[in-house]
């Protein structure tokens, strides 16, 4: 209908997408399973081959999505419990999680923009260890292991300078983590999933991508360890919500001048492409959705041996 890219850091949208236009894609592989006690909607998206990936826009490995409806509402309970399934799904994902690991957290963002706080955020709210157990040994915490977790705020280039990976790689040349945990927001396609998603991956991350601000990769590749990515979709394009609402608005009244004056406009959609919106309590839902990752990472990792 109109001729411009739906932008999405989430894997599930991407192969939403492909599902929509009917297309057939092998190489890809999807589980979905519900945790009805607590709400949360859980689909794994595992994408085997490159041609998938290529087709998806996303590199090879496994994607999950968390869905939350009422993420974005003040019930600690519930937030408890998404950060609980959290820190199972990151066990999950993360290489070696049953041995002591150094582990390096990266909030990535721009701490002054509330929608791209997400990492800075998270970082404020971790269980940070390395320090006390290479100076005091795991016997600081009462128990035989635990982890080493450090964490690093790099910024945006707009204030240092430098690329977020070129800090990274200098962190983690000096320090020798074992994995990466990296924290970002992220852009959705529906708004239904505004704050309300979390997707963890393997694959790593490219600061920016989703808002079509392109930054050196975070990966395996190209940091020489495991990276792990944590995001939630903050922001979506205008766009995305100009045709959405349009599209719904034909379904419902099938009116052939608003599919003319439609075909008019194409051109000004494109030019909202460039333009991201989000919700109005933004500044509470980042400081709700940012502990409760915090607490999911700290359950996972931080705490891990606490009780052992």
């Amino acid at each position: 209908m109109v001729n411009f890219q739906m932008r999405t850091d989430l894997a599930l949208e991407a192969r939403e997408s492909i599902s929509e236009a009917d297309s057939e894609l092998r190489g890809v592989r999807v589980e979905e399973y519900d945790l009805k006690e607590d709400d949360i909607h859980v689909t794994k998206v595992m994408i085997d081959t490159k041609n998938a990936a290529k087709a998806m826009g996303k590199p090879m490995g496994v994607y999950v999505t968390m869905e939350a409806p009422a993420m974005v509402e003040p019930d600690e309970d519930y937030h408890r419990e998404i950060s609980s399934c959290l820190a199972q799904e990151l066990l999950d994902m993360l290489p070696g999680a049953n041995r002591e690991q150094s582990i390096l957290v990266v909030g990535l963002g721009n701490r002054e923009v509330t929608a791209d706080a997400l990492g800075p955020q998270v970082v404020d709210n971790l269980f940070i260890t390395r320090h006390i157990v290479k100076e005091y040994g795991a016997a600081a915490y009462n128990c035989d292991k635990m982890n080493q977790i450090s964490a690093l705020e790099p910024g945006v280039m707009a204030k240092t300078g430098m690329e977020t990976a070129e800090i990274v790689k200098g962190v983690v040349a000096e320090t020798a983590p074992d994995v990466l945990i990296v924290i970002d927001a992220l852009a959705a396609r529906s708004t239904k999933r505004l704050n309300r998603t979390i997707q963890i991956t393997n694959t790593g991350i490219q600061p920016g991508s989703g808002v079509g601000n392109h930054r050196n990769a975070l990966t395996q590749e190209s940091l020489g360890v495991p990276v792990v990515a944590i995001g939630i979709p903050t922001v979506v394009d205008a766009a995305t919500i100009v045709c959405d609402a349009l599209e719904k608005l034909l379904e419902e009244e099938k009116d052939l001048s608003s599919v003319r004056f439609m075909d008019k406009q194409k051109l000004n959609f494109a030019e909202l492409n460039n333009m991201y919106m989000t919700g109005k309590d933004i500044d509470a839902v980042i400081k709700r959705v940012s502990f409760t990752v915090s607490e999911g990472i700290n359950i996972a990792i931080g705490e891990a041996f606490m009780d052992s």
